[in-house]
């Protein structure tokens, strides 16, 4: 620094005035052969982009740049090559920007006055022309490449509702997002994330529904990240979240727009991600994470009951092996005799203790779980399923494990399955290890500990500011008809209180169905 500080001292004012600014080495030259030069140094050992040069109507030199599988190449030898170079000598007596504006049949053209520009436009699919004797360009819309179909979600299956899912392509994603909210209410704004990947990320909500403070908090810690490239949504998740060392997740993720679309409704905000299929909602709840779209399609009885089961197997995931080790250790006197004497006879030829017994059982049934993820699809169940069932059986004829721990695992496991979100479910699967340490130290007290620790954890721990527990803490009676239970549609006529300032009222009030009934 020092040695830069006397090299700006020694220089002269007229050699500070010679050296061009910034901005100037980077606008585009007026020559197109200083242009193509310029734009062959940015693009060395780049064989994909392709330099066309080409004459407008046999007078004025032009070249045209795009890159090879990004750029619709039929279109541009039917919407701009052939009509550029077929110029009549009547088009020739205009401005060559005006002429070429006038001739490209594209409907979106934006122009470029920088190489920063043109490189970005290039990199977007977007081919540039470039014309002597002018210092700017054209952009134009013609972007093309292979895109994936839009299929059902794998990891989101429902009975009934929608069977698309989102794709790696935005604008798929936000088409499928204008078809169900046909208003100009939805607004899309769009940055770019990643310094050499250049990801296009867009922020999505419905004007009125969600509160501007919310809207500019997510743009503020989108616009921080600073960081070499975005290859997937998940990489968003970590900068943006409130606690990043909270095992529960704090944003949202899904693949399915119906999920997106009553987000958005409800006044929250969504962030989609070029290149993943899988969009991020903010802000959420604990009981949010734990609804399924799936609830709102059927009858709201069987969403409650539906809703009650799930919250039973939540409790079950979490504390079925911890009380297994705490009353076979410390409390047996809870256990009914004869079902005391069935386990002990059971645990007669097992060597080790209970906690040793559970955590092995554990940790085998996790590693054929992600096995079962990792390998193909046609093998990955059989080799879950298969494996569970073989290793088991040979373990308990072995002595290694008994029988009922084998039941209390495999119980825990399907519990786990029912849990709609995968993040919020390998929560409680990792938490489910140290409540069984604390109910093998401490028995029920250390069960109670541990589950008192989670609850002032979920208590302190927000969402973009949202409370984590609401509305249970802080409570809000009228929110509750979507909690445990699921009113009828038209009983839920006020949206989620999210923010200070919110559109309370979703729909009219008395919309209860009124039979008719035939003459008494």
């Amino acid at each position: 620094m020092i040695w830069r500080n006397r090299r700006k001292k020694g220089k002269t004012g007229k050699q500070k005035a010679l050296k061009p600014s910034k901005q100037e080495q980077d606008t585009l030259f007026k020559h197109i052969t200083e242009n193509e030069d310029q734009l062959r140094m940015i693009y060395q050992d780049c064989s994909d982009v392709i330099f066309h040069a080409f004459t407008i109507g046999g007078n004025h030199q032009a070249l045209l740049l795009y890159i090879d599988g990004l750029s619709n190449t039929e279109e541009i030898d039917d919407s701009v090559l052939s009509p550029l170079m077929t110029a009549t000598e009547s088009d020739q007596e205009q401005q060559v920007d005006t002429l070429i504006k006038n001739k490209v049949a594209v409907t979106d053209t934006k122009e470029v006055h920088t190489f920063s520009d043109c490189v970005q436009a290039i990199s977007a699919g977007k081919p540039v022309i470039l014309a002597d004797k002018s210092s700017t360009g054209l952009s134009l819309g013609l972007s093309k490449w292979e895109k994936r179909a839009v299929e059902s979600p794998e990891a989101e299956k429902v009975v009934r509702g929608p069977r698309e899912g989102f794709v790696e392509t935005l604008s798929v994603n936000t088409s499928m997002l204008r078809r169900r909210i046909r208003s100009p209410k939805l607004k899309i704004q769009s940055i770019e994330v990643g310094r050499y990947t250049k990801t296009s990320v867009m922020i999505t909500y419905v004007e009125g529904l969600a509160d501007n403070t919310l809207i500019e908090e997510v743009t503020t810690r989108l616009n921080r990240i600073d960081i070499d490239g975005v290859l997937e949504s998940g990489v968003i998740e970590e900068f943006i979240e409130d606690d990043p060392y909270s095992p529960f997740p704090q944003v949202l993720a899904t693949e399915r727009p119906d999920i997106v679309t009553s987000s958005l409704l409800e006044g929250r905000v969504t962030i989609l991600v070029d290149g993943t299929p899988f969009s991020l909602v903010v802000p959420i709840t604990l009981y949010s994470l734990l609804q399924s779209n799936e609830d709102y399609y059927r009858r709201f009885l069987m969403s409650t009951a539906t809703r009650w089961l799930r919250y039973l197997f939540l409790v079950i995931a979490l504390l079925l092996p911890s009380l297994y080790v705490a009353l076979l250790t410390y409390h047996q006197e809870m256990i009914p005799t004869s079902l005391l004497i069935s386990m002990a006879a059971s645990r007669e030829q097992v060597p080790f203790p209970a906690l040793v017994e559970v955590l092995l059982m554990e940790v085998t049934f996790e590693a054929l779980r992600e096995a079962g993820v990792r390998l193909p699809k046609q093998v990955g169940s059989a080799v879950s399923i298969v494996g569970a069932l073989v290793i088991g059986e040979a373990a308990v004829s072995a002595g290694i494990v008994s029988a009922p721990m084998v039941i209390v695992v495999a119980i825990t496991g399907i519990a786990s399955f029912t849990i709609p979100r995968y993040s919020t479910a390998f929560a409680i699967r990792m938490l489910r290890f140290p409540m069984i340490l604390l109910a093998a130290t401490l028995g029920l007290l250390g069960i109670m500990l541990g589950v008192i620790t989670i609850i002032v954890h979920l208590a302190t721990l927000r969402s973009f500011g949202v409370p984590y527990l609401s509305p249970m803490a802080p409570m809000h009676f009228y929110e509750m008809k979507d909690t445990m239970i699921r009113a009828p549609w038209w009983k839920l006529n006020k949206r989620p209180r999210l923010t200070g300032k919110y559109n309370k009222y979703r729909q009219s009030s008395g919309q209860k169905p009124d039979p008719i009934r035939g003459e008494e």
